[in-house]
């Protein structure tokens, strides 16, 4: 199994394993640096040991935490191993910090001198080793799922066009390609990877230790063995659409491929007044914390945009975007380019926009001029997570260049969102194209869960520049 599905999300599997290891380690931690540090004084050793559990809890239960914050559980991180040791020494410094905080509001579980830091310590080795010999074997055989995939032609020519890298096929291998009778291949493939079944496609399956079959196919379905396909699903193989395969793959419904009828019987996409209720709760505590950590930071930016531009320069902007229902309403941010910035109209943002100011460059780069946002999430108008809003003039455009659009504004958009963290910031119809893959995978799974993940994720965001524009 390369991927589990917990609360509509896809967890890869290896890195699931990896997670449960790390806790492990963590929670020991604590109790290897208590017998450390007393090692010479067993009384004062055992006179901690009962509550050492709590400790060693707050440990196991903040660092795994603070390192999905880091990007160190993404399935297709593709950091070298100096890369992953910062992010960890990053991720274990902040636990180190919360935890301390946290023994200062429960002094009852106060640790002796050092303890803390000797566990901290040791977690980095361990960790930073075991995490050396995860990058050889996450990419080996080992945890992937051997693929047949049905079909040659240009649905099934996605999966080699868009999953290319090593770190795109962690969870699976190609075994081959099954040509069908009427199709016009389109894939640009090693002959020996076009499979020729004669006989029993289950016993083609089974000598070739095959774990799933993948139908990617639309338009020769006809051609496709239903009831061989249909015996392998009932002797174990799993059979997956190619919609659903890229769904767990990469987290993005594959609006180029879709039919409208795989959009009417699929899971998901489902509206809840319950689920609203709750995402509004969830929506009020995240900005409300949010606020209160990022006041200092907004101050020092409104002071930097006066020293920059003039005590006379406004600090704040805003701008007509598109929301909840196709709604329009006002986004409130920093001020991060000149006050004449579209004075000749508006046009797409790059990354090299020579309106952006000196002080623009950096909130840019960090996200700061994000946080006025905030405000229109606590009057209800966003979400903090969803999918990004877009100006009104740019909406009608993409509605006619992108299929299903305006499904966008079935929930309401967000400071934060799955495309932003999965795909590099854009400015084009091209990159918006790409992003609403990504946005349609949040709405079809939307939750939660997924919301936190998405929350935690933007921390890496923010710390290395991620998607910065």
């Amino acid at each position: 199994m390369a991927a589990v599905r917990v609360f509509r999300s896809y967890l890869k599997t290896p890195f699931l394993i990896l997670l449960v290891i790390e806790v492990a380690v963590f929670f020991v931690s604590i109790y290897a640096a208590a017998w450390l540090r007393f090692i010479n004084v067993p009384a004062a050793f055992h006179e901690i040991l009962d509550r050492l559990w709590v400790n060693a809890g707050m440990l196991a239960t903040v660092a795994p935490i603070a390192m999905l914050a880091t990007g160190l559980y993404q399935g297709n991180i593709r950091e070298g191993i100096s890369g992953i040791l910062l992010r960890l020494g990053i991720s274990l410094f902040a636990a180190g910090v919360f935890v301390s905080l946290l023994i200062y509001l429960l002094p009852e579980y106060y640790l002796g001198r050092g303890i803390l830091a000797y566990a901290l310590f040791g977690s980095f080795f361990v960790i930073g080793t075991l995490r050396a010999l995860f990058i050889e074997l996450v990419d080996t055989e080992v945890f992937k799922k051997r693929v047949l995939v049905y079909g040659a032609g240009k649905t099934a020519a996605q999966i080699d066009a868009k999953l290319r890298r090593k770190s795109d096929r962690r969870t699976f291998r190609i075994v081959g390609y099954v040509p069908l009778g009427h199709q016009q291949q389109e894939l640009k493939v090693d002959s020996q990877q076009l499979v020729d079944i004669e006989g029993s496609v289950f016993a083609y399956v089974r000598d070739h230790n095959i774990d799933e079959i993948v139908v990617a196919t639309s338009d020769a379905i006809e051609d496709v063995p239903v009831d061989d396909i249909v015996e392998c699903k009932l002797n174990g193989i799993e059979v997956v659409d190619i919609l659903t395969f890229f769904e767990r793959e990469v987290g993005q419904v594959r609006i180029d491929i879709m039919e409208p009828r795989w959009l009417l019987f699929s899971e998901g996409f489902r509206q809840s007044e319950v689920k609203d209720a709750v995402k509004r709760v969830f929506d009020l505590f995240s900005s409300s914390v949010i606020l209160a950590v990022g006041a200092p930071f907004m101050l020092i930016t409104a002071v930097a945009i006066k020293l920059e531009e003039g005590w006379k320069a406004p600090v704040f902007y805003h701008q007509l975007r598109v929301g909840l229902g196709q709604q329009p309403y006002k986004v409130y941010k920093f001020r991060s380019m000149r006050t004449d910035a579209e004075s000749k109209g508006a046009r797409w943002a790059s990354k090299t926009d020579d309106r952006v100011t000196r002080v623009g460059r950096v909130i840019r780069k960090t996200r700061i001029d994000e946080l006025p946002q905030i405000f229109n999430v606590l009057k209800g108008e966003m979400s903090f997570v969803g999918p990004r809003p877009e100006r009104p003039e740019f909406v009608k455009e993409l509605a006619k260049e992108i299929p299903y659009y305006n499904e966008r504004h079935l929930v309401k958009p967000g400071i934060t969102g799955w495309a932003q963290l999965m795909y590099p910031y854009g400015a084009s119809v091209t990159d918006s194209y790409q992003k609403q893959l990504f946005d349609m995978y949040y709405i079809k799974n939307r939750n939660l869960f997924l919301d936190f993940l998405i929350l935690l994720q933007t921390v890496e965001v923010v710390l290395f520049g991620k998607g910065a524009r």
